[in-house]
Protein backbone atom coordinates (compact mmCIF):
# COMPACT_ATOMS: atom_id res chain seq x y z
CA UNK A 1 0.00 0.00 0.00
CA UNK A 2 1.25 3.54 -0.89
CA UNK A 3 1.24 6.05 1.94
CA UNK A 4 1.38 9.85 2.10
CA UNK A 5 3.23 11.82 4.31
CA UNK A 6 3.19 15.31 5.09
CA UNK A 7 6.19 17.43 4.95
CA UNK A 8 5.51 19.17 8.54
CA UNK A 9 7.67 22.51 7.70
CA UNK A 10 5.40 23.44 4.33
CA UNK A 11 2.79 21.13 4.38
CA UNK A 12 3.40 19.50 1.28
CA UNK A 13 2.22 15.14 0.86
CA UNK A 14 4.31 13.40 -0.99
CA UNK A 15 3.37 9.78 -2.14
CA UNK A 16 5.71 7.33 -1.21
CA UNK A 17 4.92 4.21 -3.62
CA UNK A 18 7.52 1.45 -3.57
CA UNK A 19 4.93 -0.66 -5.31
CA UNK A 20 6.05 1.79 -8.56
CA UNK A 21 9.92 0.23 -8.93
CA UNK A 22 8.35 -2.19 -11.72
CA UNK A 23 7.31 0.21 -13.41
CA UNK A 24 9.02 1.62 -16.81
CA UNK A 25 11.73 4.44 -16.48
CA UNK A 26 10.61 5.87 -12.94
CA UNK A 27 14.30 5.32 -11.97
CA UNK A 28 16.31 6.83 -14.84
CA UNK A 29 15.98 9.15 -17.26
CA UNK A 30 13.53 7.64 -20.10
CA UNK A 31 14.83 7.07 -23.96
CA UNK A 32 11.89 8.13 -26.43
CA UNK A 33 9.09 5.27 -26.36
CA UNK A 34 8.48 3.42 -29.44
CA UNK A 35 6.50 0.87 -29.64
CA UNK A 36 4.70 -0.90 -32.97
CA UNK A 37 0.86 -1.17 -33.05
CA UNK A 38 1.08 -4.94 -32.50
CA UNK A 39 2.56 -4.73 -29.13
CA UNK A 40 1.20 -1.58 -27.73
CA UNK A 41 -1.26 -2.25 -25.04
CA UNK A 42 -3.55 0.55 -25.49
CA UNK A 43 -4.07 -0.21 -29.75
CA UNK A 44 -7.53 -1.96 -29.97
CA UNK A 45 -7.61 -5.45 -29.85
CA UNK A 46 -5.54 -5.27 -26.99
CA UNK A 47 -7.68 -5.04 -24.90
CA UNK A 48 -6.84 -8.49 -22.87
CA UNK A 49 -3.41 -6.36 -22.00
CA UNK A 50 -4.76 -3.86 -19.89
CA UNK A 51 -6.59 -3.91 -16.27
CA UNK A 52 -10.69 -3.64 -17.05
CA UNK A 53 -12.06 -0.79 -18.73
CA UNK A 54 -13.77 1.80 -16.61
CA UNK A 55 -15.49 3.66 -19.22
CA UNK A 56 -15.62 3.74 -22.67
CA UNK A 57 -17.48 5.01 -26.13
CA UNK A 58 -18.59 3.21 -28.07
CA UNK A 59 -20.17 4.12 -31.55
CA UNK A 60 -22.16 0.61 -31.60
CA UNK A 61 -22.98 -1.21 -28.92
CA UNK A 62 -20.39 -4.07 -27.77
CA UNK A 63 -19.26 -5.68 -24.84
CA UNK A 64 -16.46 -3.96 -22.56
CA UNK A 65 -13.20 -4.80 -23.45
CA UNK A 66 -13.91 -4.88 -26.98
CA UNK A 67 -11.81 -3.30 -29.69
CA UNK A 68 -15.14 -1.07 -30.81
CA UNK A 69 -14.07 1.81 -29.07
CA UNK A 70 -13.43 5.18 -29.50
CA UNK A 71 -12.18 6.37 -26.05
CA UNK A 72 -11.28 4.22 -23.76
CA UNK A 73 -10.24 4.69 -20.08
CA UNK A 74 -8.68 1.85 -17.74
CA UNK A 75 -6.89 1.99 -14.21
CA UNK A 76 -3.35 2.86 -14.05
CA UNK A 77 -1.57 -0.84 -14.65
CA UNK A 78 1.46 1.16 -12.00
CA UNK A 79 -1.07 3.60 -9.45
CA UNK A 80 0.32 5.91 -7.35
CA UNK A 81 -2.77 5.38 -5.14
CA UNK A 82 -4.80 2.49 -4.40
CA UNK A 83 -9.19 2.82 -4.33
CA UNK A 84 -9.66 -0.08 -1.89
CA UNK A 85 -8.65 0.25 1.84
CA UNK A 86 -9.01 3.27 4.90
CA UNK A 87 -7.49 6.30 5.03
CA UNK A 88 -5.49 5.43 8.03
CA UNK A 89 -4.68 9.10 9.27
CA UNK A 90 -1.95 8.82 12.37
CA UNK A 91 0.65 11.04 13.75
CA UNK A 92 4.24 10.09 14.32
CA UNK A 93 5.56 12.34 16.70
CA UNK A 94 5.51 15.76 14.98
CA UNK A 95 4.96 13.54 11.80
CA UNK A 96 1.57 12.85 9.96
CA UNK A 97 0.53 10.23 7.67
CA UNK A 98 -1.96 8.18 5.84
CA UNK A 99 -2.51 5.58 3.44
CA UNK A 100 -1.96 6.01 -0.03
CA UNK A 101 -5.94 6.12 -0.96
CA UNK A 102 -7.16 7.40 -4.24
CA UNK A 103 -7.81 6.69 -7.79
CA UNK A 104 -5.63 6.47 -10.63
CA UNK A 105 -6.88 6.41 -14.37
CA UNK A 106 -5.60 6.20 -17.95
CA UNK A 107 -7.73 7.90 -20.65
CA UNK A 108 -6.63 6.43 -23.96
CA UNK A 109 -8.03 9.02 -26.54
CA UNK A 110 -7.53 7.19 -29.12
CA UNK A 111 -7.61 4.13 -31.62
CA UNK A 112 -4.51 5.18 -33.83
CA UNK A 113 -1.50 4.54 -32.21
CA UNK A 114 0.31 7.06 -34.18
CA UNK A 115 -2.41 9.88 -33.77
CA UNK A 116 -1.55 12.98 -31.22
CA UNK A 117 -4.31 14.57 -29.49
CA UNK A 118 -3.52 17.78 -32.43
CA UNK A 119 -3.78 15.26 -35.00
CA UNK A 120 -7.52 14.41 -33.69
CA UNK A 121 -10.60 15.96 -35.30
CA UNK A 122 -12.61 18.13 -33.28
CA UNK A 123 -14.90 15.63 -32.05
CA UNK A 124 -12.36 13.36 -31.04
CA UNK A 125 -11.05 15.71 -28.76
CA UNK A 126 -14.10 16.76 -27.47
CA UNK A 127 -15.08 12.96 -26.49
CA UNK A 128 -11.95 12.90 -24.67
CA UNK A 129 -13.21 16.20 -22.66
CA UNK A 130 -16.50 14.45 -22.39
CA UNK A 131 -14.36 11.45 -20.79
CA UNK A 132 -12.86 13.49 -18.32
CA UNK A 133 -16.17 15.28 -17.12
CA UNK A 134 -17.70 11.96 -16.88
CA UNK A 135 -14.86 10.20 -14.26
CA UNK A 136 -15.07 13.46 -12.11
CA UNK A 137 -18.65 13.44 -11.92
CA UNK A 138 -18.29 9.71 -10.87
CA UNK A 139 -15.46 9.82 -8.57
CA UNK A 140 -16.96 12.73 -7.10
CA UNK A 141 -19.49 10.49 -5.26
CA UNK A 142 -16.23 8.99 -3.16
CA UNK A 143 -16.38 11.64 -0.11
CA UNK A 144 -12.66 10.31 0.82
CA UNK A 145 -11.16 12.09 -2.78
CA UNK A 146 -10.65 16.13 -2.47
CA UNK A 147 -8.87 16.97 -5.64
CA UNK A 148 -8.93 15.18 -8.97
CA UNK A 149 -6.18 16.10 -11.42
CA UNK A 150 -6.26 15.54 -15.18
CA UNK A 151 -2.69 15.81 -17.01
CA UNK A 152 -1.15 14.53 -20.21
CA UNK A 153 2.55 13.67 -20.20
CA UNK A 154 3.31 14.17 -23.91
CA UNK A 155 6.88 13.02 -24.98
CA UNK A 156 8.98 11.18 -23.13
CA UNK A 157 10.59 14.35 -21.79
CA UNK A 158 7.22 15.41 -20.49
CA UNK A 159 7.24 11.92 -18.73
CA UNK A 160 5.57 9.46 -20.79
CA UNK A 161 6.54 6.29 -21.09
CA UNK A 162 4.14 4.76 -23.70
CA UNK A 163 3.82 6.69 -27.34
CA UNK A 164 0.04 5.96 -27.87
CA UNK A 165 -1.64 9.14 -27.31
CA UNK A 166 -3.07 8.97 -23.25
CA UNK A 167 -3.81 11.69 -20.64
CA UNK A 168 -4.20 10.56 -17.10
CA UNK A 169 -6.63 11.45 -13.84
CA UNK A 170 -5.58 10.63 -10.33
CA UNK A 171 -8.11 11.16 -7.58
CA UNK A 172 -6.22 12.83 -4.43
CA UNK A 173 -7.09 12.64 -0.58
CA UNK A 174 -6.05 16.33 0.14
CA UNK A 175 -5.48 19.09 -1.84
CA UNK A 176 -2.38 19.61 -3.33
CA UNK A 177 -0.04 22.47 -1.91
CA UNK A 178 0.31 24.03 -5.30
CA UNK A 179 -3.66 24.35 -5.89
CA UNK A 180 -4.03 25.67 -2.15
CA UNK A 181 -1.45 28.39 -3.44
CA UNK A 182 -3.36 29.51 -6.36
CA UNK A 183 -6.85 29.45 -4.31
CA UNK A 184 -5.65 31.61 -1.92
CA UNK A 185 -4.18 33.86 -4.56
CA UNK A 186 -7.84 34.28 -6.45
CA UNK A 187 -9.13 34.53 -2.67
CA UNK A 188 -7.74 37.68 -1.71
CA UNK A 189 -8.08 39.50 -5.33
CA UNK A 190 -11.71 38.60 -4.57
CA UNK A 191 -11.99 39.83 -0.87
CA UNK A 192 -10.23 43.26 -1.89
CA UNK A 193 -11.73 43.92 -5.58
CA UNK A 194 -15.12 41.33 -5.06
CA UNK A 195 -13.87 40.68 -8.54
CA UNK A 196 -12.29 36.82 -10.06
CA UNK A 197 -8.81 37.51 -11.07
CA UNK A 198 -9.08 35.00 -13.75
CA UNK A 199 -11.88 36.96 -15.54
CA UNK A 200 -9.79 40.58 -14.79
CA UNK A 201 -7.29 38.46 -16.61
CA UNK A 202 -9.38 37.68 -19.46
CA UNK A 203 -10.53 41.44 -19.79
CA UNK A 204 -7.30 42.88 -20.02
CA UNK A 205 -5.69 40.57 -22.76
CA UNK A 206 -8.74 40.50 -24.34
CA UNK A 207 -8.46 44.46 -24.85
CA UNK A 208 -4.81 44.57 -24.86
CA UNK A 209 -4.35 41.41 -27.36
CA UNK A 210 -1.01 41.81 -27.45
CA UNK A 211 -0.54 37.96 -25.37
CA UNK A 212 -3.52 36.52 -27.17
CA UNK A 213 -2.90 33.43 -29.19
CA UNK A 214 -6.35 32.20 -30.31
CA UNK A 215 -10.29 32.91 -29.19
CA UNK A 216 -13.88 31.67 -30.03
CA UNK A 217 -17.20 32.32 -28.64
CA UNK A 218 -16.78 30.56 -25.37
CA UNK A 219 -12.85 30.69 -24.42
CA UNK A 220 -9.53 32.55 -24.54
CA UNK A 221 -6.40 31.03 -25.33
CA UNK A 222 -3.05 33.43 -24.21
CA UNK A 223 0.25 32.93 -22.88
CA UNK A 224 0.21 34.17 -19.14
CA UNK A 225 1.72 37.62 -18.46
CA UNK A 226 4.70 36.13 -16.37
CA UNK A 227 5.12 32.80 -17.61
CA UNK A 228 7.42 30.01 -16.01
CA UNK A 229 8.60 28.73 -19.36
CA UNK A 230 8.78 29.56 -23.02
CA UNK A 231 5.32 29.56 -25.11
CA UNK A 232 3.28 28.60 -22.07
CA UNK A 233 0.10 28.84 -22.81
CA UNK A 234 -3.20 29.07 -20.52
CA UNK A 235 -6.98 28.19 -21.96
CA UNK A 236 -9.45 30.17 -20.13
CA UNK A 237 -13.22 29.70 -20.17
CA UNK A 238 -14.76 33.25 -20.43
CA UNK A 239 -18.01 32.46 -18.76
CA UNK A 240 -17.08 32.17 -15.02
CA UNK A 241 -17.13 28.88 -13.26
CA UNK A 242 -15.03 26.73 -11.03
CA UNK A 243 -15.15 23.52 -12.25
CA UNK A 244 -14.40 22.17 -14.72
CA UNK A 245 -16.99 19.25 -14.82
CA UNK A 246 -19.84 21.55 -14.09
CA UNK A 247 -19.21 23.00 -17.85
CA UNK A 248 -21.97 23.83 -19.63
CA UNK A 249 -22.85 21.24 -22.78
CA UNK A 250 -22.17 23.68 -25.19
CA UNK A 251 -19.10 24.65 -24.01
CA UNK A 252 -17.14 21.12 -25.12
CA UNK A 253 -17.49 21.89 -28.70
CA UNK A 254 -16.07 25.34 -28.10
CA UNK A 255 -13.30 24.22 -25.75
CA UNK A 256 -12.38 20.96 -28.57
CA UNK A 257 -11.89 22.99 -31.17
CA UNK A 258 -9.57 25.91 -28.91
CA UNK A 259 -7.20 22.99 -27.42
CA UNK A 260 -7.01 21.15 -30.99
CA UNK A 261 -5.96 24.21 -32.46
CA UNK A 262 -3.60 25.64 -29.70
CA UNK A 263 -1.53 22.46 -29.76
CA UNK A 264 -1.51 22.47 -33.58
CA UNK A 265 0.00 26.09 -33.48
CA UNK A 266 2.48 24.82 -31.11
CA UNK A 267 3.65 22.08 -33.30
CA UNK A 268 4.10 23.96 -36.80
CA UNK A 269 5.97 26.96 -34.31
CA UNK A 270 8.42 24.45 -32.02
CA UNK A 271 8.47 20.84 -34.38
CA UNK A 272 5.96 18.64 -32.39
CA UNK A 273 8.01 19.43 -28.69
CA UNK A 274 7.09 17.17 -25.98
CA UNK A 275 4.47 18.71 -23.44
CA UNK A 276 2.35 18.94 -20.54
CA UNK A 277 -1.00 19.59 -20.68
CA UNK A 278 -2.98 20.29 -16.97
CA UNK A 279 -6.43 20.61 -16.23
CA UNK A 280 -6.73 23.02 -13.21
CA UNK A 281 -9.96 22.65 -11.79
CA UNK A 282 -11.88 24.19 -7.83
CA UNK A 283 -11.29 21.33 -4.94
CA UNK A 284 -14.26 18.56 -5.02
CA UNK A 285 -16.02 19.65 -1.67
CA UNK A 286 -14.92 22.77 -0.74
CA UNK A 287 -16.98 26.39 -1.60
CA UNK A 288 -13.99 28.42 -4.17
CA UNK A 289 -16.73 28.92 -7.59
CA UNK A 290 -17.26 32.65 -6.77
CA UNK A 291 -13.45 33.60 -6.62
CA UNK A 292 -11.86 30.68 -8.61
CA UNK A 293 -11.41 29.84 -12.32
CA UNK A 294 -10.64 26.62 -13.64
CA UNK A 295 -8.66 26.90 -16.24
CA UNK A 296 -5.97 24.31 -18.95
CA UNK A 297 -2.69 24.86 -19.04
CA UNK A 298 -0.03 23.35 -22.01
CA UNK A 299 3.63 23.59 -21.35
CA UNK A 300 6.38 22.58 -23.77
CA UNK A 301 9.15 20.62 -22.33
CA UNK A 302 12.16 23.52 -23.56
CA UNK A 303 13.77 24.56 -20.74
CA UNK A 304 15.14 22.23 -17.51
CA UNK A 305 14.12 23.13 -13.91
CA UNK A 306 17.33 23.13 -12.11
CA UNK A 307 19.17 24.41 -9.54
CA UNK A 308 18.70 28.00 -9.36
CA UNK A 309 14.78 27.29 -10.20
CA UNK A 310 14.84 24.28 -7.27
CA UNK A 311 16.58 26.66 -4.85
CA UNK A 312 14.24 30.01 -5.12
CA UNK A 313 11.00 29.21 -6.86
CA UNK A 314 11.83 31.46 -9.61
CA UNK A 315 12.33 30.65 -13.58
CA UNK A 316 14.22 31.98 -16.12
CA UNK A 317 12.37 32.48 -19.16
CA UNK A 318 14.06 33.17 -22.51
CA UNK A 319 11.13 34.39 -24.71
CA UNK A 320 8.94 36.95 -23.86
CA UNK A 321 4.91 35.85 -23.92
CA UNK A 322 4.30 39.00 -26.37
CA UNK A 323 7.18 37.07 -28.42
CA UNK A 324 5.57 33.67 -28.59
CA UNK A 325 2.16 34.79 -28.83
CA UNK A 326 3.08 36.10 -32.06
CA UNK A 327 4.64 33.43 -33.36
CA UNK A 328 1.58 30.80 -32.32
CA UNK A 329 -0.57 33.14 -33.89
CA UNK A 330 1.20 33.45 -37.31
CA UNK A 331 1.92 30.12 -37.56
CA UNK A 332 0.71 27.99 -40.81
CA UNK A 333 -1.36 25.25 -39.86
Amino acid sequence: MPELRRDPIVGRWVIVSTERNGRPHDLHIPAPSRTTSALCPFCPGQERLTPREILAYRPHASGPDSPNWTVRVIPNKFPALHVEGDMGREGLGLYDRMNGIGAHEVIIETTNHKDSLADLPAKRVEDVLWAYRDRILDLKKDLRFRYILIFKNQGAAAGATLEHSHSQLIALPVVPTSVLEEIDGCRLHFQQKERCIYCDIIRQESAEGVRVVLENPEFLCLTPYAPRFPFEMWILPKRHAGHFEESQRSQFEFLASILGEALRRMNAVLARPAYNFILHSSPLHEKTGEFYHWHIEIIPKLTQVAGFEWGTGFYINPVSPEESAKSLRDAAI
